[in-house]
């Protein structure tokens, strides 16, 4: 099995060494003054509906929309209709948003009819214009909102990847932050998520650690599972056992924010003694021609039983011809699983849901 390609957080910031560490002390004036401006209330619009955000303090993935799913899903159990209001990243796009991001064509294929999304910068304006042109969402979900408080919001959720420490992290660029962890104090209530990539020590000093920057502990911990195998595309798909990997040569493909939970789970899959090649490019890596090329070439090269990427990749990929595919395409179905806190954690979520009236 090759080794999957170090992601690039793991060797520092974008910018490290000196420079890096005083653009930060730039970057966390900026920060600050946007912030006292935003808790003055300057710039913040408040939507005609309850709104929930899922956000984090860093650049890359901690699970945002596996949790931004599991709660579209809770609000649905319940019978109130969820709108997700993304900004929409599309990589190589100027302003890096719109209503083509790879999230955004995830969201519509897993929840069709039954969710709105609005994916365009300015979330406010594209929820006013969904209720104008007759939507009926009863509840607002921000993706990614913790940072951007253009919206007020009745709940902030603020996800902790428990494989990737913040606290011992820079602000941008010298390290990942977006914020520092000082703003955990503004979160309603704080989930780790990746519990199964990390230590029972280092889960247990993290937990100590939010407690003492939020006053109480982690509402919740999550851990990410796969549970079964999708093939095929929208003529039809299939669901597979994960057995079916067991002992397959195989080229696993991803473009996340952290990609470990997925190589990790992957090399899980297939076995110790199967054959896995991997392809790890940036968060929201476009896969151009010259990408998907490598992709073909290295399934092709190994003779792989099986190409394993990503759902949020699948929606890149899956402009390619189905004929050009050397073997069958799969993707994991990922669920969301709580190992401590659920019942609380989705009670707040209700709560804060039902206690603002529609207007």
């Amino acid at each position: 099995m090759s080794t999957p390609p170090t992601p690039e957080r793991a060797k520092g910031g974008p910018l490290p060494g000196l420079l890096g560490r005083l653009a930060a002390g730039v970057y966390g004036l900026a920060i600050g003054r946007r912030n006292r401006a935003f808790d003055a209330g300057r710039g913040v619009a408040t939507l005609p509906l309850p709104v929930v955000s899922v956000g984090n303090l860093s650049v890359g993935g901690t699970g945002k929309t596996p949790m931004v799913a599991h709660l579209c899903r809770v609000l649905l159990e319940r019978r109130v209709r969820p709108c997700i209001a993304m900004r929409g990243y599309v990589r190589g796009k100027r302003g890096g948003a719109g209503s083509g991001s790879d999230e955004a064509d995830l969201y519509r294929r897993e929840f069709a009819e039954s969710v709105d999304v609005v994916a365009q910068p300015d979330r406010a304006e594209g929820v006013r214009e969904l209720l104008a042109a007759g939507g009926m969402p009863r509840a607002v979900i921000l993706d990614d909102g913790f940072q951007h408080r253009q919206i007020r919001r009745d709940l902030d959720i603020v996800l902790i990847d428990a494989s990737r420490d913040p606290f011992g992290d820079r602000l941008l660029p010298a390290g990942w932050l977006r914020e520092t962890t000082a703003s955990l104090g503004r979160a309603s209530c704080v989930v780790v998520t990746h519990w199964e990539l990390a230590q029972r020590e280092e889960l247990m000093e993290l937990r100590r650690k939010v407690e003492r920057a939020t006053g109480g502990p982690p509402i919740a911990m999550t851990r990410h599972l796969w549970t079964a195998l999708s093939e095929g595309g929208e003529a039809g798909e299939r669901l597979l056992p994960l057995d079916w990997l067991l002992g397959k040569r195989v080229v696993g493909v991803c473009a996340i924010g952290n990609p470990r939970g997925f190589t990790d789970a992957l090399a899980a899959t297939v076995g110790s003694e199967a054959q896995t090649e991997f392809i790890v490019r940036p968060d929201h890596d476009p896969f151009d021609a010259a990408t998907v090329d490598r992709i073909l070439e290295t399934a092709r090269r190994v003779s792989a039983q099986a190409i394993v990427m990503t759902d949020k990749d699948w929606s890149k990929l899956r402009r390619v011809e189905r004929s050009a595919w050397p073997c069958p395409v799969v993707r994991p179905v990922l669920s969301l699983g709580f190992v401590e806190g659920q019942r609380e954690f989705e009670r707040l979520v209700l709560a804060a849901v039902q206690r603002r009236p529609l207007r």
